[in-house]
């Protein structure tokens, strides 16, 4: 029973996207329901008003709204040849990062069984980089709020809901502002990434992975003396073992920040991996690398989204100009998703009657993972040194973590 929320920023989106549709999945012997949820204004908004009329949901509905689908699920699945006690919730991009809101509310006890978070997981290394995103508190929501009913021409709640949808729609788009989950203290207690790591979560074996060419962090620094100041500031005393292994003997500050750029998902995935062992939860985590050749015009590399088409099987909806191999290669991930969703283990036989390459879980001491490119292989290859380095320096600036 898998349950699907779709990515889009939290802003834009829908579930008959194409690459959504979840025949080849469901043929596999899988009940599929997509989930659609309001968005930017609609699905974030607060305001005093708000929370004044409805204390106990006050914000975030968006987010309640992909709960109150999966719950829907839960009661009624079983009706249409589903399992409601085994349920896998999952999502790519924000809707991951829905996922993972979703395993850390309070409110969503047994919930789910099992969880994927594709492009989902990140944070911040370095400064100045665009995501993850900023998230407000309840407060500092409800001030935006006001200040966005001054900008729609209103001064109360009751003015605002009898303007057109359209027009506060349009509105919403001129006025530029990120519309998100808010900690609320009812569905969102805290910094999602963070009450993952400290367990306050459901206890799911989770599939979580990316694309190798998206979200690099880079050090944000004009020239060396940026660049050492940085390392000093974040560092302390060990600056000069970060400095050595981003080679910044060199004197070339583009080959530096280049050298110390980081995949911030995988940089969050590899301290979720250590937290795992660390607090002793040990929930099964698969991870994965998505490295496949892209064929067009265009060379789009790996880009964000891109597995999706991949994982769902549904090349052939797309213009690109896939071939055989990249039809195997759906093949192969549309049945390792399928075997997660039913058994929390991505492990089986491909429709050839071969046994897939084994994916273990990940561990610190095994921190590896499958990589999804011209061939499926599961790669036994260490993080970088620098890698290393950051998770060391990540648990040692957040002692009191746990």
């Amino acid at each position: 029973m898998f349950v699907w929320y779709f990515g889009g920023v939290l802003q834009f989106g829908n579930t008959a996207e194409m690459e959504f549709d979840g025949e080849r999945i469901a043929r596999r012997g899988i009940v599929v329901v997509t989930i659609n949820y309001r968005l930017n204004v609609f699905g974030f908004l607060c305001h005093p008003e708000i929370t004044a009329e409805a204390p106990d949901t006050p914000a975030n509905f968006g987010n309640l709204d992909q709960q109150a689908g999966t719950l829907w699920v839960k009661r009624n699945i079983e009706a249409f040849g589903g399992d409601p006690n085994n349920i896998t919730i999952g999502g790519q991009s924000a809707g991951g990062g829905s996922v993972l809101n979703q395993l850390t509310s309070p409110q969503n006890e047994c919930l789910c069984q099992k969880a994927i978070i594709q492009s989902g997981i990140i944070t911040t290394l370095y400064e100045g980089n665009p995501l993850p995103l900023e998230k407000h508190n309840l407060v500092q929501a409800e001030q935006e709020g006001i200040k966005f009913f001054r900008f729609l021409g209103v001064s109360s709640l009751a003015e605002a809901r009898r303007l057109d949808a359209e027009y506060i729609r349009d509105k919403s788009l001129e006025y530029k502002k990120y519309w998100g989950t808010v900690e609320d203290n009812v569905f969102c207690v805290g910094d999602a990434f963070n009450l993952f790591l400290q367990n306050k979560r459901l206890m799911v074996p989770v599939l979580l992975g990316h694309t190798s060419s998206e979200f690099l962090n880079v050090p944000k620094v004009r020239n060396i003396d940026e660049f050492k100041h940085m390392a000093i500031e974040m560092f302390g005393d060990d600056a000069d073992e970060y400095i050595e292994l981003c080679q910044a003997q060199l004197g070339d500050i583009d080959e530096i920040r280049k050298k110390a750029s980081v995949r911030s998902i995988e940089y969050a995935i590899r301290i979720i991996g250590q937290s795992n062992a660390d607090t002793k939860a040990n929930t099964p985590l698969y991870y994965y690398n998505f490295d496949a050749e892209i064929p067009g015009w265009d060379n789009p590399g790996t880009f964000h989204s891109v597995d999706l088409w991949f994982f769902f099987e549904t090349l052939a909806k797309c213009w690109r100009p896939f071939i055989g191999k990249h039809y195997d290669l759906a093949r192969q991930m549309c049945n390792y998703w399928a075997n997660f969703i039913s058994y929390g283990d991505p492990n089986g036989k491909d429709s050839t009657g071969e046994e897939m390459p084994r994916w273990e879980r990940y561990t610190p001491k095994e921190p590896y993972g499958m990589v999804f490119g011209d061939k499926v292989e599961f790669v036994k290859e260490q993080p970088s040194n620098l890698m290393k380095f950051l998770i060391r320096e990540y648990f040692k600036n957040e002692e009191n973590l746990y």
